[in-house]
């Protein structure tokens, strides 16, 4: 099953839509792409095979403001995380590049 799901742009505020499986799990939208991950493009038909998607505002279909009227992205790039497993253990970007500075201590 499918599903429309909408996203708001980092950058300008422009809201964008793609479909894809609603048993997908958003982790963050983030103006940074995370390292390691792998991004699928938002008309690609295996949108589960990848780690999350890569929008450019704009340029990958119609965009709107917030009340659903017509405006121009401003053609930046934005990223959609998806949540990660492996063998049944939540990933978390390495690093994380949501949520602010990462600080790890060692002791």
């Amino acid at each position: 099953m499918t599903v429309t799901v909408r996203y708001t742009c980092p950058h300008c505020g422009a809201v964008t839509s793609v479909e894809r499986a609603a048993d997908l799990a958003d982790r963050s939208v983030t103006t940074l792409a995370q390292a390691g991950w792998e991004y699928a493009e938002p008309e690609d038909d295996d949108l589960e095979e990848a780690d999350g998607i890569a929008f450019v505002c704009g340029e990958d279909g119609p965009v709107t403001d917030l009340e659903g009227e017509p405006v121009d992205g401003c053609g930046r790039p934005f990223y959609l995380n998806f949540v990660r497993f492996e063998q049944g253990v939540e990933l978390e970007p390495d690093p994380p590049t949501y949520g602010g500075p990462r600080f790890d201590f060692e002791g």
